[in-house]
Formats: C-alpha cells, sequence, structure tokens
C-alpha cells in the first residue's frame, strides 16, 4: 500500500547542467537563503499533498528540516499557516529531522519537535543510525518514528554487519513504540527480509525513484500492490 511521497529538491540548471541538492542547500545555507528554500518546499509540498486528497488519494507527504530550520523562531506559526492556507489535516504532514540535526542542539530541537507534534504533525528521525546520538536522550523526543539511513539498507543482503544493525534497530524501534521506515530499497529481495524483519515502511528505487509530481500521480494510479509482492 502507497502510504505516502516525500518532497525532494531537484536543480536543473540550464547553463550548469544538474546541480546535486547536497551542493546548493550548503550553498543557500551560507547564505541565509535556507528559510525562504524551505518554506518555498513547505509549501510546494502541503499545496500538492491537499490536491491529492481532494482527488481521493488519501496519502501523506514528507518534508526534510534543516538545523538552520529548527533556529528559525518563525517555523511552527509558518507549518501551521500553510497547513491552514490549504485546508491539509496536520496528520498528512511528516516531517523528518536528521539524527545530526537534533543532536548539534537538542534542548531546542525538543522544544520545536514538541510544538509540531502539539499540533499533530507527524515526526520521523531522518537518516538514523548515522549520527551516533544517544538512545537515552532519543526516547524522550516526541517523535513518531525513524527512517534507517540507506547506507546500512543498501548492502544489508550481503554485509551480515548491515542485517543485524538493521535488524536490531526495528525491533529497538517497535519496543519504544515507534515505526520505521528503511531507505534505500533497491532489490525485491531487500523488501522480502524487511517485511520478515516486520519493518513497517519501506522506500526506494525498487518501489518509485523521484518524479515530477503529473507523473507521480500516473504512477500511483497505475500501482497495485501486486508490484512489491
Amino acid at each position: 500500500q502507497v502510504i505516502g511521497a516525500e518532497a525532494l529538491l531537484r536543480w536543473e540548471h540550464p547553463k550548469h547542467g544538474y546541480i546535486l541538492p547536497e551542493k546548493f542547500i550548503r550553498i543557500a545555507e551560507q547564505s541565509g537563503l535556507i528559510s525562504d528554500l524551505s518554506n518555498y518546499v513547505l509549501e510546494y509540498a502541503i499545496s500538492d499533498c491537499a490536491q491529492w486528497q481532494k482527488q481521493g488519494i488519501a496519502i501523506s507527504v514528507s518534508v526534510n528540516l534543516s538545523a538552520w530550520d529548527l533556529q528559525n523562531p518563525d517555523l511552527v506559526n509558518t507549518v501551521k499557516s500553510y497547513l491552514e492556507k490549504y485546508q491539509l489535516n496536520e496528520s498528512k504532514l511528516c516531517l523528518e529531522i536528521t539524527e545530526s540535526v537534533v543532536m548539534e542542539d537538542p534542548v531546542r530541537a525538543r522544544e520545536v519537535l514538541s510544538q509540531l507534534n502539539e499540533m499533530g504533525v507527524i515526526l520521523y528521525i531522518d537518516d538514523y543510525g548515522t549520527g551516533f546520538s544517544s538512545l537515552a536522550y532519543l526516547k524522550l523526543l516526541p517523535v513518531d518514528g525513524l527512517k534507517i539511513d540507506k547506507s546500512f539498507v543498501i548492502d544489508m543482503l550481503e554485509d551480515e554487519n548491515d542485517f543485524i544493525i538493521v535488524r536490531s534497530t526495528i525491533d529497538m524501534a517497535h519496543n519504544l513504540g515507534l515505526k520505521v521506515i528503511a531507505e534505500g530499497v533497491e532489490q525485491h529481495e531487500a523488501l522480502l527480509q524487511l517485511r520478515q524483519q516486520r519493518c513497517d515502511f519501506a522506500q526506494g528505487f525498487h518501489l518509485a525513484r523521484p518524479m515530477q509530481q503529473a507523473d507521480f500521480n500516473q504512477w500511483y494510479e497505475n500501482y497495485h500492490p501486486k508490484m512489491v509482492q
């Protein structure tokens, strides 16, 4: 079952060609434009998701937040205003915060995440397993789930250590009452193994590659569960 889509930022420059997000996002942070860029993605994604609801496509949309976003005092009000503007239910918006971002300023992160949680927004820790964060602190965060970093999932069929990390993370998260998304699912066999390990959700090229909104709508209409069984 398709339960959501993630908003991804891509830049096809007319002169310089394809520019990786890691490059232009860093420039946006250094130039002070990251808040404008994040707000653009937030509004675009919320608008798209609201349109999906009107079309009977009852799925959520996920948006990534940066460390700069968590320091923005207007973040919570901005999210609230976009949800109200497009009349999207709060539970249809999922905000993803990387593990490393949380640990940069855990006090501020907890404060902002608590406000978003009270609004009803879904919250996930992204790239889990790469930030060496404290489990003792993570359990105090008002988050709904974890996303296992793709670096562990991609090679889990060949690398026993990666498989153990994935399996242990799923068990740990479930024991804490959290949902789990596995990123980087590129093989059918990996999907089957994740299902066997009771992973809740999967994301990756085996299911769908990044695409334009119009292409996504068509993909969703053509989707059938047998594609991933």
